[in-house]
């Protein structure tokens, strides 16, 4: 892209962090950073223990499962190590957890955890999107939903891509 001097405009390289225990997460990650690299950006979907440094990055999206209307302990962990260089630049943040359509029929607004760490390092957006539990699940409780019928993928691939063109867009 270029500036209006006709000197190309340099566009950051996006990491898109995030914490998952049974890959629903994960997914949701890889589609963010896919649009980026449609939209003409660098990115990259890494899991949020294996980052160690953030200087490689010109923005960052930052997303966790919920678990009891709680952030994915990865995620929550992320946001603390990181505070100080997440502060420095573009951030976005995202759950995933609703096993229903509830997520795509309105906007949640995020649980307390997620709620605090928006403020302190001054995300500029939050959505919740739905989430995804099948039989391969990992955990008694994870398993006992789907048994009972109340598993599925509620990810709204439409949804999430939007959601990462409206963050594109923002970063040019």
């Amino acid at each position: 892209m270029s500036t209006s001097m006709g000197t190309p405009k340099i566009l950051p390289k996006i990491l898109v962090a995030y914490g998952s225990r049974n890959g629903s997460t994960a997914g949701i990650a890889e589609m963010i950073a896919a649009e980026f690299a449609e939209q003409g950006f660098e990115a990259e979907a890494r899991p949020a223990g294996q980052v160690r440094d953030l200087g490689a990055y010109g923005a960052v999206v930052l997303g966790g499962a919920l678990y009891n209307a709680r952030w994915h302990p990865a995620a929550r962990a992320f946001a603390r190590r990181h505070a100080a260089a997440l502060r420095g630049r573009p951030l976005w943040l995202f759950s995933s957890g609703p096993l229903d359509r509830s997520a795509t029929a309105t906007e949640l607004p995020p649980v307390r955890h997620v709620a605090e760490a928006a403020r302190s390092l001054g995300a500029r957006g939050h959505v919740t999107f739905g989430g995804c539990l099948t039989d391969t699940a990992r955990g008694f409780i994870a398993r006992s939903i789907v048994r009972n019928g109340r598993g599925g993928d509620f990810r709204d691939p439409g949804h999430i891509k939007e959601w990462a063109a409206k963050i594109a867009s923002e970063l040019r």
